[in-house]
């Protein structure tokens, strides 16, 4: 049976080899250093830096506290050997954006009439479209962008839904309400992508999924702001 503290340390170990990989340069620095390069550019150990930071100093006490080679003066508790092992198969395999986010997702031409979206989200209770012309992605349509159209029209007409196409509704909307990532791209990084937005005053409604992360490749998913708000 391991101690709590041999689990530790070899957890820890297997990290440290990790963030190395990781390292382009500096790849002899301390494990305390790498975690503090690598949260600039990883949001996985961006993610768990503070807990790998603490870490550091809980593996320094284990390790220049030993009385000799089959005692260590620092024993972690369950919960922390168990934090640091999850951590570690976090970032050995870390949860990427499919299978999870991957889903039919509902496309419609630019051509299409407002009724045959406004019929979807009635029944699907969606909110949020991509719109193509062919094949070519010309942006998201949300009910937000459809309010701000509906507000800019003559209210006294009577059948809008009939004669007006979703390229009429398009230019009502921020072109900059979504963003096409690759099927491999991190759960975390896609986090990463809304806090970004936000920070500048963005708002980002929609991540659409295709293979490569563009915008012509076959469309395998989408994740929302809601979406991002249960999971974060």
């Amino acid at each position: 049976m391991y101690k709590n503290s041999e689990r530790f340390l070899t957890s820890f170990n297997r990290i440290e080899k990790m963030l190395r990989s990781l390292m382009i340069h500096k790849k002899d620095a301390s494990f305390s250093k790498a975690v503090k390069i690598l949260r600039n550019s990883n949001a996985l150990v961006r993610q768990y830096s503070d807990d790998l930071l603490e870490f550091a100093e809980l593996r320094n006490a284990i390790v220049h506290n030993k009385v000799d080679m089959s005692y260590a003066i620092a024993e972690p508790h369950d919960e922390i050997v168990e934090k640091i092992e999850a951590i570690e198969e976090e970032l050995r395999k870390p949860k990427l954006v499919t299978p999870t986010f991957e889903k039919y997702v509902y496309c419609f031409q630019s051509d299409n009439e407002l009724s045959k979206l406004l019929k979807v989200i009635h029944e699907k209770k969606l909110s949020k479209f991509p719109i193509y012309e062919s094949k070519t992605y010309l942006g998201l349509l949300t009910q937000k962008g459809i309010t701000n159209w509906l507000a800019s029209i003559d209210q006294r007409e009577e059948t809008l839904e009939s004669t007006y196409q979703l390229k009429d509704i398009l230019p009502f909307e921020n072109n900059e309400n979504s963003r096409f990532i690759a099927q491999d791209t991190t759960l975390y990084e896609a986090i990463e992508l809304f806090k970004e937005h936000t920070s500048r005053g963005k708002r980002l409604e929609a991540l659409l999924i295709t293979t490569d992360g563009e915008p012509s490749s076959r469309l395998l998913g989408i994740i929302t702001a809601w979406d991002i708000l249960e999971i974060s």
